[in-house]
């Protein structure tokens, strides 16, 4: 992207309103006081660093995670302007982190593109942390100033010389506004690699410092940006390459540009991820609209074209896309997004361009490539077929429960009552934890649906595959939404869907086959909150008559070392191998009462992550599924999925 307006100094800040209401609401600039709105403080400030990189200044960025979990963000950009601001009778940085809505990024001529819309990102920071040190180093001067929980005492001042440009800030989150200040390492990782991809050459090194027994630290740089992106994701999931090399287009018209990497693997899933000025807009908008729309229509022409569609036969952009791992970068001048936290892009200026965009370059690459075109309409063929056959068998359950409500699964104890904000359904693992469920639970509110033989891996099968499959049929009918395209929340039998596997390697079989099934088929229910994971006890500890359950060795060790009195009485321990060998009131006890369980929610923070999740654990390559269980092996106890 070419230079411009090398003079960005103090009048290019312009203050459109004061900061009042961050610290009383949030939630309105950070979208949550919980861990995303924690990690987004950090996106805010990267943000501001990416944008002089978008503008030319920047080519390295430095991300450092501290002790106490403080964070250090720095580059070398231009720095913020730090003369006397002319309406604001105080220094340009100042008026930056203390002043909402005011930045270089308002028509000031200090940034073309950013993506910074709303100039609200490093005030808000500074509001929501506990204290904040900003130093700015203007290649003569270092300047620095320090703020606690958004207040200065000192103004900025010169701390020494300068023989180099750029911006530091470090800052520590306010435990008096979030719920937790400790970052995730992932988290901040999978975000700087995602901005290093979309920044083509540009460097962003990130450190864990935390441990200085585990010092961890990552060089992020990639020449072939967006491309090396495609590849990345593959290579993460175990996926294999259906189409040779990555597919890439790039388009510039006026301030507005775009660039486009795609290719084909051999999963039945698509892939598609957007971003606006680097910002991931996770609910799409009009440049992935845009996309889907020109892809869709492309390959129908062409296979028209070449006689490869029949005179009425129509691929369906599902078809096409399945399989299909897409990343959609525009930059432009102006982004308007529906919301401060910037998950969909709503420019209608951008659908048209990007349409033009890839109807003219697919078109012209698959005329080119024969036989990469030839392999894309095979599989979006294979595709449509296997839809049509789910079709069918989606109309035959109908027609077949087209008399009276859907029969329930023989093997379902079903709960009296009715209204869903109160029942609930345990799926056991097995017919032996299934009959202790059946006797131990609240027959009122609480269902029993037992599982047996070995369950369906969606990640491997089409849709087609996936109706009227015994063992998942009887889950699909008990919950009563449906799934897929038909799924209707608003017709759930059961406000929890408890899922009640052994604490073993088969059980997290189990939880793991559910829980792809719930999130390829029936994603509400995850988005919605409605998934729970039962924690059963590993150990019974017990000395004349008094009983202690416990959920790790830990656990069991202090409930021994307890009841022993140091060695003196002996304990005896029971190690449950299975759901099946508690009794019924035992299994009521630790795992089905709702004053004594433990349950886990299962959300979805962040869909992708669990996509690639599902797609590791679940799918065929097991290189890539033990790289990951490698990696998280010291968080075991933790994991649901």
């Amino acid at each position: 992207m070419s230079q411009q307006n090398n003079n960005y100094d103090e009048n290019d800040i312009q203050v459109l309103e004061g900061l009042e209401a961050v610290r009383k609401r949030p939630s309105m600039y950070i979208g949550s006081t919980g861990e995303g709105g924690l990690h987004h403080l950090v996106y805010e400030i990267v943000d501001n660093s990416i944008d002089e990189a978008l503008a030319g200044y920047c080519t390295e960025i430095t991300v450092e995670l501290m002790e106490g979990d403080v964070i250090r963000v720095s580059d070398n950009g231009r720095g913020i302007p730090t003369g006397i601001h002319q309406k604001e009778g105080i220094s340009a940085a100042t008026v930056v982190y203390t002043v909402l809505h005011a930045g270089g990024k308002f028509g000031g001529g200090g940034y073309k593109v950013s993506g910074g819309l709303h100039g609200v990102g490093a005030s808000a920071v500074n509001a929501l942390s506990e204290w904040l040190e900003l130093t700015v180093y203007d290649g003569k001067d270092i300047w620095f100033q320090r703020f606690e929980r958004g207040k200065y005492s000192e103004p900025l001042k010169k701390i020494g010389t300068a023989d180099r440009t750029g911006t530091s800030v470090t800052f520590k989150a306010d435990d008096e506004i979030f719920e937790t200040t400790v970052y995730n390492r992932e988290t901040l990782l999978k975000r700087l690699r995602e901005q290093a991809f979309l920044m083509q050459g540009l460097k962003i090194t990130f450190t864990d410092s935390r441990d200085p027994e585990d010092i961890r630290s990552e060089v992020m740089h990639y020449e072939n940006g967006i491309r090396q992106f495609v590849e990345y994701i593959h290579t993460v999931r175990g996926l294999e390459s259906l189409s040779g090399d990555v597919i890439y287009f790039f388009e510039a018209n006026g301030d507005m540009s775009a660039e486009i990497a795609l290719q084909y693997n051999d999963s039945y899933n698509e892939i598609v991820l957007s971003f606006a000025n680097n910002i991931y807009t996770k609910d799409g908008g009009s440049h992935e609209t845009g996309f889907k729309n020109a892809i869709t229509k492309t390959v129908n022409e062409y296979g028209r074209k070449m006689g490869l569609l029949k005179d009425k036969e129509k691929l369906g952009g599902d078809d096409i896309r399945e399989g299909l791992t897409a990343i959609i970068s525009v930059r432009l001048t102006e982004c308007e997004f529906e919301a401060q936290t910037k998950v969909r892009l709503v420019n209608p200026e951008v659908k048209p361009f990007i349409e033009k965009l890839v109807q003219e370059k697919l078109m012209n690459f698959l005329e080119e490539n024969p036989d990469i075109a030839k392999m894309i309409f095979e599989k979006s063929l294979s595709a449509l077929k296997a839809r049509e056959a789910a079709r069918r068998a989606r109309e035959a359950e109908r027609n077949k429960n087209a008399f009276g409500k859907s029969a329930m699964p023989e093997k379902l104890a079903d709960c009296s009552e009715r209204d869903n904000r109160y029942t609930e359904v345990y799926i056991v693992e097995g017919d032996s934890a299934g009959g202790s469920a059946k006797q131990g639970r609240d027959r009122r509110y609480q269902a029993i649906l037992p599982l047996w033989g070995k369950m369906l891996n969606v990640e491997k099968a089409r849709i087609d595959r996936i109706y009227g499959n015994d063992k998942l049929e009887p889950v699909v009918s008990a919950l009563g939404t449906g799934i897929g395209e038909d799924f209707n929340i608003e017709k759930l039998r059961y406000g929890k869907v408890i899922i009640m596997a052994d604490a073993d390697v088969d059980g997290m079989h189990i939880r793991a086959l559910l829980l792809t099934f719930f999130f390829r088929y029936m994603r509400p229910l995850i988005t919605n909150g409605n998934v729970y994971i039962a924690q059963p006890p590993l150990f019974r500890v017990e000395r004349n008559k008094k009983i202690y359950y416990a959920f790790s060795e830990a656990e069991r060790d202090k409930y021994i070392d307890e009841l022993s009195d140091g060695g003196r009485y002996k304990v005896e321990v029971q190690r449950y191998k299975g759901l099946g060998e508690m009794d019924p009131e035992q299994l009521w006890e630790t795992t089905m009462n709702p004053e004594t369980r433990t349950i886990v929610k299962i959300s979805m923070e962040d869909a992708l992550r669990a996509d690639e999740v599902f797609t590791v654990l679940m799918g065929d390559k097991v290189e890539p599924r033990r790289n990951f269980i490698e990696a998280n092996a010291k968080f075991a106890q933790d994991l649901d999925i």
